[in-house]
């Protein structure tokens, strides 16, 4: 019994044996698969050789704006550096470094790039010869070197390149004759030799666009038959017509396709067009950029003034007819060519965005509130540079007669009669409760400490219902204690407008708020 048991020990430890060593020689297979199926094909020092290359088309190159400047000769692979595109593999696929004001020369180690597909050095200023390695670029496709200073011949080696399909050259100062065996590239549908030094006959290429212009020993007028031209693709003729017919439906179904689809297209911007149009249209137009349009056109109860008269009427904004400054601009006494006398506001920094949005903020506001206790927006003038806005002249008081409508609003507030600021057009179809809030909100934000007054996210939550009537509670202790507090001659300066309001202490905070802040 201890001798099988001892047997099949053995037998057992043979068979770990056995799968320790399959285990390890599949290992073994494949680290070294891996290590053959590596991308990176290494030269006898254990360099990229792609890297060499790229590193030798670098040097011999002018680099003006350092495109090329992250290709690193100590770099595994160049397939992050710019202008380089590669394959899964690793393999540069792509060269392109077009419009990059590139000089120098095209060093011959681009031949080395044997996965190469795709070369753009178009609209640079490479200059001397088209090296020949080109032709041992077996994979290449796509060759543009147009609009560059390259001279010499076009290397005969092209023709190598049995899968090039794209071929420019234009626009250099190559010389010699077109290559006879470029004839022979059959996959070449473009090929453009145009505005060169070329010369002698013009091979029978397979290219169905060719173009050969601008050499002028070849085509001296341009009107030569060979100069440029698409030939047409050779028509297979079935004699039982089945071929035409195919065709026939081809074409039938192509012009369907494209007649759907241009009036889909027509139907995206016709509409587009028109929800442009409809938001143009129910926006409202305050001015003209137009300076030089002198006629006098009325924009509700707003006049349209020139730049000109409003600067005759100033003479010429004279530091004479100051009677203001604030922060967004000068105030101008003027008078108009029918005797009005008139202030003109004349806004700066109108292209900072601030004065545009202080121009548009009071014209809406102020042309809107038609008010006996309200100074009225006059008319306005703009042009691409100039914001102008034109108010009745008051020859005292002016400041305090504009503020007058803060203090007016918190008297109806406080009598309950706010529908005297309604528009009368709503006809009642407004929430009551809704407008004494958002009141009481604007008027608490016009307080005359800065400290009294809400922040944005107080005044958007107390806009939602939420805190507003502790924040005009604490306002309203902080106006009675005010009033307690206030010296018999304090507000002394407000008597003159005692007929107008009985909260004289609103129209003062209202009139030092307008102050230099």
């Amino acid at each position: 019994m201890q001798q099988d048991f001892i047997q099949t020990k053995m037998v057992q430890r043979k068979r770990e044996v056995r799968e320790s060593y399959a285990l390890a020689c599949s290992s073994l297979f494949f680290f070294i698969a891996l290590l053959c199926s590596s991308s990176a094909e290494l030269t006898d020092k254990g360099v990229n050789y792609e890297v060499l290359a790229l590193i030798g088309i670098k040097s011999s190159l002018i680099d003006p704006h350092g495109v090329l400047m992250n290709w690193d000769d100590t770099a595994v692979d160049p397939c992050s550096w710019n202008m380089i595109t590669c394959s899964a593999d690793g393999f540069v696929l792509s060269l392109g470094a077009p419009s990059q004001d590139l000089s120098g020369t095209l060093s011959s180690s681009i031949g080395n790039l044997t996965y190469l597909q795709t070369v753009l050095l178009q609209n640079n200023y490479i200059t001397g010869h088209i090296p020949p390695e080109i032709g041992k670029l077996m994979k290449l496709k796509t060759l543009d070197l147009s609009t560059n200073n390259f001279t010499g011949q076009i290397p005969s080696t092209l023709s190598a390149s049995t899968n090039l399909q794209y071929l420019r050259m234009n626009h250099n100062s190559l010389t010699g004759t077109i290559p006879s065996s470029l004839a022979n590239m059959t996959q070449l549908t473009f090929l453009d030799l145009s505005y060169n030094n070329l010369s002698g006959p013009v091979p029978r290429s397979h290219a169905k666009t060719f173009n050969v212009m601008g050499n002028p020993q070849i085509c001296p007028t341009g009107t030569e038959k060979d100069c440029n031209g698409t030939q047409p693709k050779p028509t297979i003729i079935n004699l039982n017509n089945e071929a035409s017919d195919g065709g026939t439906k081809n074409r039938k179904i192509a012009i369907a396709f494209g007649a759907g689809l241009t009036c889909i297209c027509l139907l995206i911007i016709a509409f587009g067009f028109l929800i442009w149009w409809r938001r143009r249209h129910n926006q409202q137009i305050f001015f003209d950029v137009n300076d030089q349009n002198k006629e006098e056109v009325c924009l509700g109860n707003l006049r349209r003034f020139s730049f000109k008269e409003l600067q005759s009427a100033t003479s010429n904004f004279s530091s004479k007819n100051l009677v203001g400054k604030g922060g967004f601009g000068n105030v101008y006494k003027g008078r108009l060519h029918d005797g009005t006398i008139v202030a003109v506001k004349r806004l700066k920094d109108v292209n900072n965005g601030g004065g545009e949005i202080q121009f548009q903020t009071e014209v809406e506001m102020i042309s809107l509130a038609v008010h006996r206790n309200l100074l009225r927006l006059y008319g306005l003038c703009t042009t691409s540079m100039e914001r102008l806005l034109v108010y009745p002249y008051m020859s005292n008081g002016s400041v305090a007669s504009r503020l007058r409508g803060l203090s007016l609003v918190k008297k109806l507030q406080q009598e309950k009669n706010l529908e005297q600021i309604i528009d009368k057009d709503l006809e009642r179809n407004y929430d009551r409760i809704e407008v004494e809030e958002i009141v009481k909100v604007a008027l608490l934000c016009t307080q005359y400490l800065p400290i009294h007054r809400p922040k944005m996210s107080e005044v958007v939550r107390m806009l939602e219902g939420d805190g507003l009537v502790e924040k005009w509670e604490a306002s309203s202790q902080r106006t009675e204690t005010n009033r307690s507090y206030s010296k018999p001659n304090e507000f002394s300066s407000s008597e003159r407008y005692s007929d107008l309001t009985d909260d004289s202490s609103v129209l003062v905070q209202a009139m030092e708020l307008s102050g230099p802040r």
